[in-house]
């Protein structure tokens, strides 16, 4: 374990810390709220001649993406930055780094999507993208969010892996709010990130290949399917490097995090920064000797399924909170209450009553008492055995 220095920094800050410690050979990108000061302050670094990196100011999202591509097929480490409308914009682009198996990571600074105009979080912008083929983590805080951005890259460029890494936080709350974090020696950075050797790459004349070829009837089918293969075999690297850096920084990795799970009658499940608002309502309650609990995934992609509903089949009642809607879901569920649902479901959990709560949409806060109303409402539906409305609403206005 090495020691790491502690210093006042916003979520963004940190990342375009671990950006500059990890020294990609590419940064294309273009600014957007509220993701604007990861690259802003990495591209003063390369400007600074603090790191040797090729930074491409582009004139789009699409254009910041499709230029990661090119590097990344060329052979460079190479990583970016968006949010909200931005990563829609890259959509198109998703998808072609994700089949051409390129690992590129990606720092996504939550934001609710247009229309209307809202520049605060929420989860749409990064649940839109859930089917893209990347992989997905996801930051309570600026320490975690500078945590993930080192184990993305080791991550991404395994050789088993080979794919793009999304690494979200949440806008304005982590992206903006000042925490104390603790950043290791360059140098131990640089040593655990490694030197970046592609398998495959486009200026390698030694050895040429073709990437984003034509791919008709005959290959397409089978190349989706061997992305899918590497989703559902990644646990265990994404784990054992998450192992790894837990031994570096002495900071636990794991890809699910618990609080009172142990003996929890009544559980929510929450990603990012709200999940530190349940944990603390949660201590608050179980001083008053209720059973209660909290799970907070750090990775949603791959979906950890089997591992969520180990921790949670005991329990009299769990909530899902999500940050996003499903459009056109059964009562306009979130994309983790489906995950969460569809676990329980192909595991043979099928009398755990389980309830979402859709909060925080547009940057609203979500606040301690919000919290105890859905324990509340999970202890209610433990004493009478009855459900009632699957999909609810913290701090909607009436």
């Amino acid at each position: 374990m090495v020691e790491s220095k502690y210093m006042p920094l916003d979520g963004a800050n940190a990342v375009s810390q671990a950006m500059r410690q990890i020294e990609p050979d590419v940064v294309a990108a273009y600014p957007i709220t509220p993701q604007t000061a990861v690259v802003q302050n990495f591209s003063q670094y390369v400007a600074d001649g603090i790191v040797n990196t090729e930074f491409v100011p582009v004139e789009s999202e699409h254009a910041a993406m499709s230029a990661c591509v090119g590097a990344s097929a060329a052979g460079a480490r190479v990583m970016t930055a968006t949010a909200a409308n931005g990563l829609a914009l890259m959509w198109e682009m998703l998808y072609i780094a994700s089949g051409m198996r390129l690992p590129i990571v990606l720092t996504v600074v939550n934001r609710a999507l247009s229309s209307p105009l809202n520049i605060h979080c929420d989860h749409s912008d990064s649940m839109g993208a859930r089917d893209a083929g990347w992989l997905h983590f996801y930051a309570e805080s600026g320490q975690e969010a500078y945590d993930n951005t080192i184990k993305a890259i080791r991550i991404a460029e395994h050789p088993d892996i080979l794919t793009p890494v999304m690494s979200c936080q949440d806008g304005f709350i982590t992206g903006h709010g000042v925490e104390r974090v603790g950043l290791l020696p360059d140098e131990a950075v640089k040593e655990f990130a490694g030197e970046y050797k592609p398998q495959h790459a486009l200026l390698d004349i030694e050895h040429t290949v073709t990437m984003g070829a034509w791919d008709f009837t005959d290959h397409y089918f089978e190349h989706k399917r061997q992305q899918t293969e590497v989703l559902e075999h990644a646990l265990p690297i994404i784990e054992e490097v998450s192992a790894e850096y837990e031994r570096l920084s002495g900071r636990p990795q794991p890809i699910i995090d618990t609080f009172g799970m142990e003996d929890a009658e009544y559980a929510i499940i929450v990603l990012s920064s709200t999940a530190g608002t349940t944990r603390s309502v949660a201590r608050a309650l179980r001083a008053k000797g209720q059973k209660v609990g909290v799970v907070k995934p750090r990775l949603f992609r791959p979906f950890p399924a089997k591992q969520i509903v180990d921790i949670i089949k005991n329990c009299r009642a769990v909530a899902v909170l999500d940050r996003a809607i499903s459009f056109g879901s059964p009562q306009g569920c979130g994309p983790l209450f489906l995950d969460v649902t569809a676990a329980l479901y192909n595991e043979g959990i099928a009398g755990l009553p389980i309830i979402n709560y859709i909060h925080g949409l547009g940057g609203r806060d979500t606040v301690p008492p919000m919290i105890e109303s859905a324990f509340a409402d999970l202890a209610q539906i433990g004493a009478s055995g009855e459900r009632g409305t699957m999909v609810r609403y913290l701090g909607l206005r009436e």
